[in-house]
């Protein structure tokens, strides 16, 4: 296939994805830091987010958004969703005309309470626009595990030319026209994943985070029909596959701070000793905002979100959720 890719953004699942499309077609990673580019373009190691691995030999690495984008078919947003609109706005005239935009970031916009693929819409109107995600752990990718993900476009054809762009002998991409469940899911899923860490921090055991883990896909499945998804794609890799990633896996951001949280820990703590965004606090905030936009129950992203900004502990969230008023488990989800 020949084609060109700029993914924007170098951080860990930025860089990673970088790696796969060059495996395949001529691309160029963007990092924001002229140290960092220069660093990567230098050693070929992403020392900041990716010290143990080696990037693709024929990747290359630029600080210049007009570098990054000359005569790009294929642009690759990997900013998180609080910088995402600043860093397109900035890219807008050097994108080509028509050019596909996907998004690489699990997040709602703080404010707009828009989902990335709507600010793309709104500041490139007639771009065809979709998400890369699924359960995709960067070190895992870097290593070559075998993986899944899914390419959500609303532009069938363009699908299925990035389906060819990222797909390799150990990343095997799967396409969904529904665009709105896969980026609701990837969102909301962030939020459960501390909701997890939260009863691991505690030392509540599998059976408490299985249960949130249940609920908390039913709450991705009520949030992502309402805006218009489809109810199948929440048991697909977009929905379940990347919920149980993020909920159990060691590597999760999201579920890291979860655990901090739930051993008492204060909110500004944790996230000051990070290097790396963990999307789930803030999008828990606009995720709780856009359920009371829409009138609909998210019973532990409130709680998340409660916890958060400092209205609730931990340790306060599980007594909340196992006192509500009992009912249907499909409630919500099945039209009841």
């Amino acid at each position: 296939m020949s084609a060109r890719v700029a993914v924007i953004g170098a951080g860990s699942w930025g860089s990673a994805a970088a790696c796969l499309a060059s495996r395949n077609v001529a691309t160029v990673l963007w990092a924001r830091s002229p140290e960092l580019a220069e660093e990567m373009a230098r050693t070929h190691v992403n020392r900041r987010y990716l010290p143990e691995y080696a990037l693709h030999d024929r990747l290359a690495v630029t600080s210049s958004l007009a570098e990054a984008l000359d005569g790009t078919e294929f642009v690759v947003m990997a900013v998180p969703s609080h910088g995402f609109r600043d860093v397109l706005t900035e890219a807008l005239p050097l994108i080509a005309p028509g050019a596909p935009v996907v998004s690489l970031s699990k997040g709602v916009e703080q404010g707009s309470l828009k989902r990335m693929t709507e600010v793309v819409a709104e500041l490139l109107p007639g771009h065809p626009t979709g998400v890369l995600t699924g359960p995709n752990l960067a070190k895992e990718i870097m290593a070559g595990r075998p993986a899944a993900s899914v390419i959500a476009m609303t532009d069938a054809r363009v699908a299925d030319d990035l389906q060819q762009v990222f797909s390799t002998p150990s990343f095997r991409v799967y396409t969904n026209p529904d665009v709105v469940g896969c980026e609701v899911a990837g969102a909301l899923k962030n939020v459960m994943a501390l909701a997890a860490g939260m009863s691991e921090g505690m030392g509540l055991g599998d059976n408490t985070k299985a249960a949130l883990m249940t609920r908390g896909l039913a709450e991705l499945t009520r949030l992502g029909v309402a805006l218009g998804g489809s109810p199948l794609t929440f048991i697909g890799l977009a929905g379940m596959g990347d919920l149980v990633a993020t909920c159990m896996s060691q590597q999760s951001r999201n579920r890291h701070v979860g655990v901090e949280l739930g051993r008492g820990r204060h909110i500004d703590d944790v996230i000051a000793e990070m290097h790396m965004v963990a999307e789930g606090v803030k999008t828990s905030r606009a995720v709780v905002a856009l359920a009371e936009r829409l009138d609909l129950e998210l019973p532990i992203a409130a709680q998340v979100a409660a916890v958060v900004n400092g209205d609730k502990t931990a340790a306060d969230v599980i007594p909340a959720l196992m006192m509500r008023q009992v009912r249907a488990e499909m409630y919500g989800i099945d039209g009841t």
